[in-house]
């Protein structure tokens, strides 16, 4: 494309997001806070800028990809942010999980300036970044969407315009509040079928065969079994966007029961020091009450 991309936020999934537009062949230029994952990126062919204000006045079409709320909204309204820096007719687009009134006042200020822009956010964790399989909800106009979506086809495999700004957002949040709902149902079998005599390893084979089965439980058997907690996703981004879905059912006044239980289990495995642990770790808090511990026997 002759389009210049520019990507900013070179974590766990923004790093291999933008090797992945470079094996693609998208012109790229990149920018992260911290330098290394920048010189790893530009020894692959990305060009580098000393800034994010640099970026966005360099690219046609800007990729963000944050932790927090508060991280996109200074990046994009900050001093020396995105929007005063971009150049005319840039596309801006944050693919981070945050809510849709962040993305709402960010779009707002982008028009201003006659910018486009969309939220983005993505799902499929880090082995789908790697592997170019990430499914992209994107909320923002048709126009927008047309423009973005060979950039979005270098790191996705499903991609969806949800509606206007904030519907990506929307459909994020909700997706993760299921999958802490699913998670709970996991653990919680888990640790009962442990605690009843049974092999964990072969519960966990059964239910996937079974009724019970469940995406959750697929991802969560065997790094449980294996008692493998290293972060990919953690439970405090985990928490972070629960509580926004939560946040955003109340405020639509949607009662979430099972949401909100899943933000408290959430939040007590937090203070329990188990915040930058994977979001498997959410099974210990259980096994120490109950005396077990999920292993399996290899």
């Amino acid at each position: 494309m002759s389009e210049r991309v520019g990507f900013i936020g070179l974590g766990q999934m923004g790093l291999p997001m933008s090797r992945n537009l470079l094996k693609a062949g998208v012109p790229l230029t990149v920018f992260n806070r911290s330098r290394g994952k920048v010189d790893q990126l530009v020894s692959e062919g990305a060009a580098l800028a000393g800034s994010a204000a640099e970026l966005a006045a360099a690219c046609d079409v800007v990729l963000t990809c944050l932790p927090m709320p508060r991280d996109v909204e200074e990046l994009f309204l900050g001093t020396n942010g995105v929007v005063a820096a971009a150049k005319a007719g840039a596309l801006l687009c944050d693919m981070s999980t945050v809510d849709a009134d962040t993305h709402r006042r960010i779009a707002a200020a982008a028009a201003e300036r006659g910018l486009a822009y969309l939220d983005a956010p993505v799902s499929g964790g880090v082995s789908g970044a790697c592997d170019a399989t990430l499914a992209i909800m994107v909320g923002g106009s048709a126009a927008g969407f047309d423009r973005a979506k060979p950039v979005f086809a270098a790191m996705g495999k499903n991609i969806y315009h949800v509606g206007p700004v904030g519907a990506g957002a929307t459909v994020k949040l909700i997706n993760q509040m299921m999958g802490a709902i699913c998670n709970l149902s996991v653990v919680e079998g888990l640790v009962l079928g442990t605690k009843a005599g049974i092999d964990p390893a072969l519960l966990a084979e059964i239910v996937t065969n079974s009724s019970g089965g469940s995406r959750a439980l697929g991802g969560a058997a065997s790094n449980v079994l294996a008692r493998n907690f290293e972060p990919g996703f953690t439970l405090d981004l985990l928490q972070k966007d629960v509580s926004l879905a939560v946040a955003m059912a109340r405020g639509l006044g949607v009662r979430t029961l099972a949401g909100a239980l899943a933000e408290q289990i959430i939040m007590e495995a937090r203070g329990r020091g188990l915040g930058g642990r994977s979001t498997h770790a959410l099974i210990q808090p259980l096994e120490q009450a109950a005396g077990v511990e999920v292993r399996g026997k290899g």
